[in-house]
C-alpha cells in the first residue's frame, strides 16, 4: 500500500485521573483549533483535536484521587521527589519534537520559537527538582529562643492543591505552576488552558510514564469556569492557585474558597520566561514549629 492510500491514526486525548486516561464522564468533548499568528488570539485556525469536556463529577473524581496519593507522595523523601521530576524531564527531552508541534499549533508560535518555549520547559522542570531537598534549609531550621529548648521550623505541604492553569501559556506557563506544587509534596488537580489544553493533556501522557505515583497529578480540560468553581468550594481542597483565572472568575473563585478557609494564590502578571523565585515553592507550605527540652549534663548545668 502506498502511503499516499493510507488514512492518518488521529490521536484521542484524554483525561488524566488517578494514573489513568479515562473520558469524561459526561461524554461531552469540544473541538481545539490551531492558533494562527497572523489572526492572533480570536483567530480560528485548523481542527487540531477533540479534548475532553470536563464535568463537575470529574472535578471531584480528580479530588478524591490525588488525596489518595497525598500520603505516598508527602512521605516519601525530597531527594525522591527531586528524582522523580528529574525523570519527567527527561521524557520530555525524548518527546521535544511532539510538544514543539503542540506549543507552536497551541499558541501561533514559529517552530523556532516554539522549540525555545519547550526547551525552556524542560529546564524549569529540572530547576525545581534541584529545589525539592534544598527548600527546606532556606525556610526552615533551628530558631534561637530563651530557654533550655531546641527549637525547629520544618516547611511541611499543604495538601491537595487545585491548579487553574495559565491561558496563553499553555506548556511553560503551565510546567511553572504546576512543578512547584509538587516539588514540595503537595498533589495537584490541574485545570488547562482552555483554549489550548493539548499541550497538558500530553503532558499527561509523560507523567503516566514516567515514576510519577498515580493522582500526584490530575489533569482536566473543559470549561475553565465550569471544572474550577466545584474544585474551589470543594472541601477537601487545601489551596487553589488562580494563575489562569480572569479578574471576574478569580473573585468568584476566592468566596468560593472561604468556606473552608482554603490557601489561596491570587492571579497576578508573570513573565514566565524569567527565571522563577521560590515564592510559587512557598506559597503551598505550612510551617511546623517543634519544641524540645535540651535535658542537663550534670552538675555543671551545661547542656546539650
Amino acid at each position: 500500500m502506498n502511503a499516499v492510500d493510507r488514512l492518518n491514526v488521529l490521536k484521542t486525548y484524554k483525561l488524566y485521573v488517578g494514573g489513568k486516561f479515562p473520558r469524561s464522564e459526561s461524554g461531552r468533548v469540544y473541538e481545539v483549533t490551531a492558533k494562527t499568528s497572523a489572526a492572533g488570539a480570536a483567530g480560528k485556525g485548523k481542527w487540531l483535536a477533540n479534548a475532553p469536556l470536563s464535568s463537575r463529577k470529574d472535578a471531584r473524581d480528580a479530588v478524591v484521587a490525588a488525596r489518595k496519593a497525598f500520603g505516598g507522595w508527602s512521605g516519601a523523601t525530597a531527594y525522591n521527589r527531586g528524582q522523580v521530576l528529574y525523570r519527567v524531564a527527561e521524557m520530555l527531552e525524548g518527546r521535544r519534537e511532539q510538544f514543539t508541534r503542540e506549543v507552536a499549533d497551541a499558541e501561533g508560535l514559529s517552530k523556532s520559537k516554539a522549540a525555545a518555549v519547550v526547551d525552556a520547559t524542560i529546564d524549569r522542570w529540572v530547576w525545581y527538582a534541584g529545589w525539592t531537598d534544598k527548600i527546606a534549609q532556606v525556610v526552615g531550621g533551628g530558631n534561637p529562643v530563651a530557654g533550655p529548648f531546641f527549637n525547629l521550623s520544618s516547611p511541611e505541604p499543604t495538601g491537595v492543591v487545585a491548579v487553574v492553569a495559565p491561558q496563553e501559556s499553555s506548556f511553560l506557563g503551565l510546567v511553572s505552576v504546576l512543578a512547584p506544587v509538587i516539588a514540595t509534596g503537595n498533589t495537584a488537580v490541574v485545570v488547562a488552558s482552555e483554549k489550548s489544553p493539548l499541550p497538558a493533556l500530553s503532558l499527561a501522557e509523560v507523567l503516566a510514564t514516567s515514576d510519577v505515583p498515580g493522582g500526584v497529578v490530575n489533569v482536566l480540560s473543559g470549561r475553565t469556569a465550569e471544572i474550577a468553581t466545584p474544585l474551589a468550594a470543594h472541601q477537601d481542597v487545601n489551596a487553589i492557585d488562580l494563575a489562569g483565572a480572569d479578574e471576574a472568575l478569580a473573585k468568584e473563585l476566592e468566596i468560593a474558597a472561604a468556606d473552608n478557609l482554603k490557601r489561596v494564590l491570587r492571579p497576578q502578571p508573570v513573565d514566565y520566561s524569567e527565571t522563577p523565585g521560590i515564592d510559587r515553592l512557598t506559597a503551598f507550605l505550612e510551617t511546623k514549629t517543634v519544641w524540645h527540652p535540651t535535658g542537663s549534663l550534670g552538675a555543671s548545668g551545661s547542656s546539650y
